[in-house]
């Protein structure tokens, strides 16, 4: 076989990869130890990560024609790709964690939702919280104004006060109402 024909399925394993990424990062990972790195490799599967080392070449050839062209720059040394079809923050949020325990690991650039970052740009959407934190925030925001809302009505409701009465006598006229409703014949 000649060498393209070898290579020509790397490369599609590659494409197929990052065609439909939210995400996609490169890193430098030399120094890690084989625990760092195993430990890496460990949280990027939990989050839903691939994370694979590829040669440079190869990726280039994948990258080209695609949005991940802008980071055919970053691909001097040794490089290793982690990407994201879900969540679009899960790989830099992995990788800035990690990089943070292990100085060796050095993040070279990547791609979010189509847009090309730097180092520092993959930095900054590290900070940003997965999405299940995001709606658990919100919704604990939109909780919290109905939760003090029924303290109060029950703090009401104990005191006894004038509003204690209103509520036993609209009770039999609903009763009433929803009797009506359902004698009434289906035309």
């Amino acid at each position: 076989m000649a060498k393209v024909e070898l290579k020509q399925p790397i490369v599609e394993e590659i494409s197929g990869y990052i065609k439909d990424a939210q995400s996609v990062v490169l890193v430098d990972y030399r120094g890690l130890t084989v625990e760092q790195d195993t430990r890496l490799r460990r949280q990027l599967r939990e989050a839903g990560v691939t994370y694979k080392v590829y040669k440079n070449t190869m990726m280039n050839f994948a990258f080209k024609g695609t949005d991940c062209e802008a980071l055919t720059q970053y691909l001097e040394g040794p490089s290793a790709i982690a990407i994201s079809a879900t969540d679009a923050t899960a790989p830099a949020r992995v990788l800035g964690k990690f990089a943070k325990e292990a100085d060796k690991l050095e993040i070279k650039g990547g791609i979010v939702e189509g847009i090309a970052y730097d180092a520092k740009g993959i930095a900054s959407i590290a900070t940003i919280p997965s999405r299940e934190e995001l709606l658990s925030k919100l919704l604990g925001s939109i909780q919290s104004p109905i939760t003090n809302f029924a303290r109060v009505m029950n703090q009401l409701a104990e005191k006894g006060g004038a509003s204690g009465a209103a509520p036993a006598e609209e009770a039999p006229a609903a009763e009433a109402s929803a009797e009506e409703a359902t004698e009434t014949p289906a035309e």
